[in-house]
This record gives structure tokens, sequence and C-alpha cells, in this order.
């Protein structure tokens, strides 16, 4: 059975979705964006800004499921621009610290909502 995940720690969707949804031990995070949850609004700053942002907003939807970032399986990312993948980088470096990485695609995109530079999905186990 399907069920969804929804935390106020994370940003509320700004469309037709839900933050998560779990079904057979899997957690299927919607993209996320660099989007802080108390404001509504894209952080200050560059890629490195909002891939943090952006990793909190999962971290904070995985934990309202009773997770954290040891079950991240798989990570895809949306970015404007691939100059700015070392950033991403630098970025999943300071979130994973000594946690194995998962597995992750990175994909150029021609835009995102918002305006925003970088986009995450995530998928999770139990």
């Amino acid at each position: 059975m399907k069920k969804i995940i929804h935390t106020p720690d994370a940003p509320a969707a700004i469309g037709t979705y839900n933050q998560a949804v779990e079904i057979n031990g899997f957690i299927y995070t919607s993209g996320q964006i660099g989007i802080e949850p108390g404001t509504g609004r894209l952080v200050d700053g560059g890629m490195k800004e909002q891939t943090m942002r952006v990793l909190n907003n999962i971290d904070a939807i995985l934990t309202a499921a009773g997770l954290d970032n040891t079950s991240i399986i798989k990570l895809t990312v949306f970015l404007t621009d691939l100059e700015g993948f070392g950033h991403v980088n630098d970025a999943f470096r300071s979130y994973f610290g000594d946690v194995d990485f998962p597995a992750r695609s990175t994909v150029e995109v021609s835009g995102l909502p918002l305006g925003a530079m970088v986009e995450i999905e995530c998928i999770a186990s139990r």
C-alpha cells in the first residue's frame, strides 16, 4: 500500500504532487529545489548553497519517514548549467561525509521551477 510522506520541515509542494511516497519499503521523493521551508523562497547564493538546501530538504523528508542519508540508494540531479558540477560534488561531500555515496545521475536542463539552479530527486530504502 502506498503511503504519503509529508513534513513541515521541508518545503510544501508548489504543484500537484507530494513531497514523497513510500511503497514496498522504498521512498521516492519528488524533485526538491533550494527552497527554505519557512519562507518558500530560494536560498541566497549559488549552486553549492542551493544544493546544500536541497539535500537538507531531502534529509527532512527522510527523517519524517524514519530514515537518514544512509538509506539513500539513488539520486537524480538536474542542473541548469553543468559548469556547476564541481559545486554539487562539494555539497555532496559536505552532506554525506563518511557515508558511502549513493548512485547518481546528473542531467543538464534548460530551466527549473522558480529559477532554481539545481533540483534533486531521491530514492531511499528501508
